[in-house]
């Protein structure tokens, strides 16, 4: 099902060409044009007056002066994201713009000429095409559905002994929703130890579980590991555009330089918002938020699709405000998807973007009663497609 997009990533090549990031063109055209967007894989974001609601705090916290800031974050907001990491200190973490710079920032410390490098699939497809563009190597190694979206940890180790010097991972999964369990987080770590690899570990939707636990970070479990993680999905507010990379403290001056040549700076103002999110008091409060409208809103997409009959086939999210489901429909997902946004006003991503034709991954975020609707749009037009 992945094989298309895996065969043209493995061609490799030394020159540097452009490939599109099909999914976010799909959604950065279209996602303000739709009345519904199930394309959005956080929870519906915060206002600037919720949050300071949820602080405690009055307006004058926006009273700040609009000159560049400190360029690697602020030192009161580096020490609150180390606290979310068991033995990290400001020193080991760089905060950029959004978790798409770190993602590429962590990319561009890892990359070198010639890179050979395993690739879960599915995933956020950000690195898998920068590796493309720059011609690596590329070694998939495989989700599989039938044991709960888990990996093929013997096509990993094929990668790594066929060269792989780096692991690429989103946990909890983009687009899946699911959780690496023990034995698959043990399994990785083991083998990126034997084989002297190294572990980048996207960890975006950590904090954004339906049930249970906060999903433990890759970070401390290996020694080399650059973790990275955002605002945005999890916390509900991704106009702040805040990411940051967790890394070993003598990588860091490496991966901040690296930024004076893309955003130089987060913005002043996102850095002050952020630190009044990470707040730990706060930050309790907006994930018990998140946990709320997920828990919610996944009962009601689940009550949709079960009525749905055989339409549809999936497993519910460990994580994430995101469903990846299979449909019956012989229709093509990009055809579908299409379909939806010109005549039912309403975005999703087709699992063509993954490389898996027939799947969808339905946002489920967005405030309650516009997702009943969208799903009855998005069901009339299942009806209309099958006949």
């Amino acid at each position: 099902m992945f094989r298309g997009w895996a065969s043209s990533l493995a061609r490799g090549g030394s020159e540097v060409k452009y490939h599109p990031f099909v999914m976010e063109r799909w959604q950065s055209t279209y996602e303000h044009r739709v009345r519904f967007n199930l394309s959005e894989s956080g929870v519906h974001p915060l206002s600037v007056t919720e949050l300071l609601s949820l602080a405690d705090l009055s307006p004058d916290t926006l009273d700040v002066r609009l000159g560049y800031g400190q360029s690697n974050g602020s030192d009161d907001l580096r020490n609150l994201i180390a606290d979310l990491y068991t033995g990290a200190s400001e020193a080991s973490v760089l905060v950029t713009t959004g978790g798409a710079e770190a993602n590429f920032t962590a990319f561009w410390e890892l990359m070198e000429p010639g890179s050979s490098v395993a690739v879960m699939l599915p995933n956020y497809m950000q690195i898998p095409g920068l590796l493309e563009s720059f011609g690596a190597d590329i070694h998939p190694f495989h989700l599989v559905e039938e044991n709960g979206w888990q990996p093929d940890l013997d096509e990993l180790e094929k990668g790594l002994r066929d060269g792989a010097r780096f692991i690429l991972i989103t946990n909890p999964n983009n687009p899946t929703g699911a959780v690496l369990d023990d034995t698959s987080v043990s399994g990785i770590v083991a083998l990126a130890d034997r084989h002297g690899a190294w572990i980048l570990a996207d960890e975006v939707y950590r904090g954004a579980e339906l049930s249970g636990p906060e999903t433990p970070s890759f970070w401390g479990l290996h020694d080399r590991v650059l973790v990275t993680n955002s605002l945005s999905k999890a916390y509900g507010l991704p106009g702040l555009r805040i990411g940051w990379v967790v890394g070993p403290t003598e990588m860091m001056e490496g991966l901040w330089g690296r930024t004076d040549y893309t955003s130089i700076t987060p913005a002043s103002l996102s850095d002050v918002l952020a630190r009044v999110a990470l707040e730990p008091t706060t930050r309790q409060k907006i994930l018990a938020r998140t946990r709320e409208i997920l828990t919610n809103n996944l009962a009601l997409l689940s009550s949709w699709m079960d009525a749905q009959e055989d339409r549809f086939r999936y497993r519910p999210p460990d994580a994430g405000a995101i469903c990846y489901t299979r449909y019956n429909a012989s229709v093509n997902s990009t055809e579908f998807a299409e379909t939806l946004r010109t005549e039912m006003d309403l975005l999703v991503v087709p699992g063509d973007h993954f490389g898996m034709d027939h799947y969808l991954r339905l946002g489920f975020g967005l405030p309650a009663a516009e997702l009943e609707e969208a799903l009855e749009r998005m069901a009339s037009t299942f009806d209309a497609v099958e006949d």
